[in-house]
C-alpha cells in the first residue's frame, strides 16, 4: 500500500503555516520526514501529519485542563 506523500507547501496549507515553519516543524523532528533528491526536498506522509495533529489537540486539551485546575 502507497501512502500519500506531502510537500512542504502541502503541510503549510493544511497547518495554515508559512512555508518556512512547515520545514521547522520537520527539521525539527516535530513531525516526522524525510528528504529526497540532491536539493533538500522534504516530504511528509500524510499520517505522520495527522499524527502530529493528534499530537497537537491533545497537548491543547491537556493545557486548558491544567489552566482550569488552577
Amino acid at each position: 500500500m502507497t501512502q500519500r506523500m506531502l510537500t512542504l507547501a502541502d503541510v503549510a496549507e493544511i497547518l495554515d503555516i508559512t512555508i518556512p515553519t512547515a520545514r521547522s516543524l520537520v527539521r525539527g523532528g516535530e513531525i516526522e520526514g524525510f528528504q529526497v533528491g540532491g536539493r533538500g526536498m522534504w516530504r511528509v506522509e500524510a499520517q505522520a501529519l495527522d499524527a502530529y495533529v493528534e499530537r497537537e489537540k491533545a497537548a491543547a486539551v491537556a493545557r486548558r485542563t491544567s489552566r482550569q485546575q488552577h
